[in-house]
């Protein structure tokens, strides 16, 4: 295994670690280096996996990683075990190897240990003199012998020093504190975001990071990517708008109305294009057509079943079966595919389906209130009338749970519901937010359009297994060695495990795919 070496850079980041970047990112960058990254131990919360941090140990490496659960993006940067990596900063080494005999010097051969930073070297000659720091004192204060420990820190970096408590006086200088035998050598160093450890402790989670391309190791590349969409807006009625978190611009994306070249124009190419004509569902969609007649005689809108939408699910996933029909696109120019395909946006969390033009789903009943008649926002002045034309006309969002089983396929895409009323200006209801009170507030959006007082109770969900080989879009093969556990995040050979199987709940213009821990996987929108 070849040692992981890498400058490390204050405020910014650890190599091409940076802070702020997204653990789909991250993930498949380790991913790409087998062998200098032999064992990736991913720690987050099985009951709230995406509003509680998640841990991402390098243990091979000596390098802990922190992601926040909602955004899933770079807060933390700690190196605990500094034998296991040679790190530098303004290329000198922050820790001097030791040799056998234990002086200190050059490492003369792959064997050389190497102890953390001396007190001296980080004070004296690399970063220099900085303000007091912080002392934590031990959790077990009754005895004497107790270890506690001295955060020394600076403008995005910061170092833990051990410190007995029987040693540790308020009253004494850091230098004092640090000069002694037991305390001159740091265990751990942390790159964060912030002026100090102790303020940026405050805000770890949730303060706005810069973009990551505004960073000086990407700020020389001439090439040109779009920022990447930030949080999603389901405005209903087939109309989605598309933030930017460090730009003040937005996009809209109109269902039946956007065009593929539009899509490439406002969003880049995409990552992957994708023929899908998976029809294992049809009997479903069969069964919906002949209720349909009866149906259009009621006032029941558009309010349709889950299994309706199923072709979309997961989009990109390729089958793999043997008598599937799926196919990559290979068109020279991605703004002008031949057929129905879906354009796979991996590093951005969604997937969009592009195909001639197809009923959009009605206005919610609480804007068409509000509306008072009036063109409703985001809405297209432009209608294609022309049924050969390919326009979007679905589009998956990806919440990239962590323990799901189609993890780290995309990036993690937020969308919040915008339409939805809430008792609270400042709460919404979003990708963060359990089923149970999304489907309450649904239920009480559109309950005057259900065609029956039988539909006003909860829905039958309709149950899918990711973890079968002929499940609708279960394999990935497409993607390269997911099912490949080398040099990555150990990946499960589910064959209908609870982590497999997920839940589809519809409702008009959306479909939800819930986790059995009550949170959405993936929301269709049509």
């Amino acid at each position: 295994m070849s040692l992981f070496a890498a400058p490390l850079y204050p405020n910014i980041g650890l190599g091409f670690l940076v802070l702020g970047a997204s653990l789909h990112e991250t993930l498949t960058r380790l991913k790409a280096e087998p062998q200098r990254f032999p064992k990736l131990d991913l720690s987050y919360s099985a009951a709230e996996p995406v509003t509680e941090p998640a841990i991402l140990n390098l243990p091979a490496n000596g390098i802990r990683l922190r992601f926040d659960g909602p955004e899933q993006r770079l807060r933390l940067i700690e190196v605990i075990d500094f034998s296991k990596n040679r790190i530098t900063y303004q290329d000198k080494e922050i820790a001097k190897p030791v040799n056998p005999q234990g002086v200190l010097g050059s490492p003369k051969s792959g064997g050389d240990a190497t102890t953390g930073p001396a007190f001296r070297n980080i004070y004296h000659r690399l970063f220099g003199p900085t303000y007091a720091g912080e002392y934590i004192p031990p959790a077990n204060v009754g005895k004497g012998d107790a270890v506690g420990t001295y955060i020394l820190s600076y403008p995005g970096v910061a170092f833990s020093f051990p410190l007995p408590l029987s040693s540790y006086s308020p009253n004494k200088d850091v230098v004092s504190l640090l000069s002694s035998s037991a305390s001159q050598t740091a265990t751990s160093v942390a790159v964060f975001s912030g002026k100090s450890w102790a303020h940026a402790r405050e805000t770890l989670w949730d303060e706005v990071l810069p973009s990551v391309k505004s960073t000086l190791l990407f700020n020389k590349s001439k090439e040109v990517v779009p920022d990447e969409v930030s949080l999603v807006k389901i405005h209903g009625g087939g109309r989605l708008q598309l933030f930017r978190k460090w730009t003040s611009s937005s996009m809209w994306i109109n269902l039946g109305v956007t065009t593929p070249q539009d899509l490439v124009a406002e969003l880049g190419p995409p990552d992957a294009i994708y023929r899908k004509n998976d029809q294992r569902m049809y009997i479903h969609k069969a069964r919906t057509a002949s209720q349909s007649h009866s149906r259009s005689r009621s006032n029941g809108g558009d309010y349709r079943r889950p299994e309706d939408l199923t072709d979309t699910d997961q989009s990109s996933a390729h089958t793999g079966s043997d008598d599937s029909d799926d196919e990559a696109v290979e068109d020279d120019l991605v703004g002008n595919v031949s057929g129905e395909c879906f354009y796979n946006y991996f590093h951005m969390g969604f997937d969009i389906l592009v195909s001639p033009p197809q009923p959009i789903s009605q206005t919610p009943p609480s804007q068409v209130l509000a509306s008072n008649g009036k063109e409703v926002p985001g809405a297209s002045p432009f209608k294609n009338s022309t049924a050969d034309r390919l326009v979007a006309t679905k589009v998956v969002l990806h919440a990239n749970v962590p323990g799901s089983y189609p993890f780290n396929r995309h990036r993690r895409c937020r969308w919040e519901i915008s339409y939805l009323p809430t008792d609270d200006a400042n709460e919404v209801v979003d990708s963060e937010t359990p089923f149970d009170e999304i489907e309450e507030r649904l239920r009480e959006e559109w309950k005057s359009t259900y065609p029956s007082e039988d539909a006003k109770g909860r829905q039958r969900g309709m149950v899918l297994n990711r973890g079968w080989g002929d499940s609708p879009g279960s394999s990935c093969e497409f993607l390269g060695g997911w099912e490949d556990s080398s040099g990555g995040v150990a990946a499960k050979k589910l064959d209908g495990g609870e982590d497999s199987t997920t839940t589809l709940y519809g409702f008009p213009g959306l479909v939800f795919e819930v986790l059995k821990n009550g949170f959405v996987s993936a929301v269709t929108v049509y």
